[in-house]
């Protein structure tokens, strides 16, 4: 019965430098543009902020 063994810090250098390879490779295939929307985004709530003003007292008063 023959065993080959490979030492464990051979395998480890093998592996770092594998991996060295795959890191430094540049992927090219994906889409680097940026996606522009055109549009307006309005909120109105209907109410003053007199009116947001007073209905947040009331509520701290309620929760008291």
């Amino acid at each position: 019965m023959c065993m080959i063994a490979m030492s464990m810090g051979a395998y480890d250098e093998d592996e770092h430098e594998r991996r060295e390879q795959q890191s430094s490779r540049v992927d090219a295939d994906f889409d680097d543009e940026r996606t522009i929307y055109h549009g307006e985004v309005e909120y109105d709530s209907g109410e003053s902020t007199e009116e947001l003003l007073d209905q947040f007292e009331q509520i701290k008063t309620e929760s008291k």
